[in-house]
């Protein structure tokens, strides 16, 4: 269980090479030793496995699983695995591709492949999540979404259509979970300096995985179903999805 000052005694991170899920199990680590479930990819095992020597020297439990997003009759596999030694307080579902947007809408191959693992993946691993915590009575899921997929640009549309849809899901099972105790929070950061945006110019009000990392602890300390980070990207935001479309398109990005 969560205890009174917002820390779990269980994490579970889908995504488990994710910078934003390691800074922030290192954030709770730093509280107290807590139990972590990491589970990414079989290409990246070198990386979980670094991942995982990382966090047992603050004194936690660490254990890894195998988990390919594009696979899902495996799913739920995954799922039991991790909820096996016991109960899970807050899941990080922290696992996403970028992509080509030019490769992606002229490639049906690469069109499919941001789908699945940013949007049919989440939706999958979604549904198996909370029939255990419906189950289980407590628990909190985080979902890292981004602004990219509040209204659609030129430069990451492709991207940015798969965030929108699992958006959508994990914000309607902030309602539908409600009842059971169990709570989602929805993670909207801006540009974020990880591997995931390596290569890539940094935005304005950029920020590193250790802020986000601390913004997911203080959301689910206050039981907030949805943070922009920063603070000010809603707003921006909030103005960019009302600018009409003649001016949009033609803003630089």
């Amino acid at each position: 269980m969560i205890d009174a000052v917002g820390n779990p005694q269980s994490l579970f991170i889908l995504g488990g090479t994710s910078d934003i899920a390691l800074a922030t199990a290192e954030q709770y680590a730093a509280q107290r030793p807590l139990r972590i479930i990491l589970a990414a990819r079989p290409e990246e095992a070198e990386l979980q496995e670094a991942a995982a020597e990382r966090l047992r020297k603050t004194g936690s439990t660490v254990t890894t699983l195998s988990f390919e997003a594009t696979d899902p009759d495996t799913h739920g596999d995954v799922v039991d695995k991790a909820f096996a030694d016991g109960d899970i307080d807050v899941t990080l579902v922290a696992f996403g591709v970028q992509g080509d947007n030019e490769k992606g809408w002229t490639d049906p191959k690469a069109a499919r492949l941001v789908a699945e693992v940013n949007y049919v993946a989440p939706i999958s691993l979604g549904v198996h999540l909370a029939n255990k915590l419906r189950k289980q009575g407590h628990g909190h899921i985080v979902m890292m979404a981004s602004p990219a997929g509040e209204r659609a640009r030129r430069s990451n549309f492709v991207y940015g259509s798969s965030k929108a849809g699992a958006d959508v899901f994990y914000t309607g099972l902030t309602y539908a979970l409600a009842d059971a105790g169990v709570k989602v929070t929805v993670v909207r950061p801006n540009f974020v300096k990880t591997k995931l945006t390596e290569g890539m110019k940094p935005a304005p009000m950029a920020q590193t995985p250790q802020q986000v990392g601390a913004a997911i602890i203080d959301a689910v300390r206050k039981g907030k179903e949805s943070i922009w980070v920063p603070v000010q990207m809603r707003w921006v935001m909030t103005v960019l999805r009302h600018l009409p479309r003649a001016i949009f398109r033609r803003l630089p990005f």
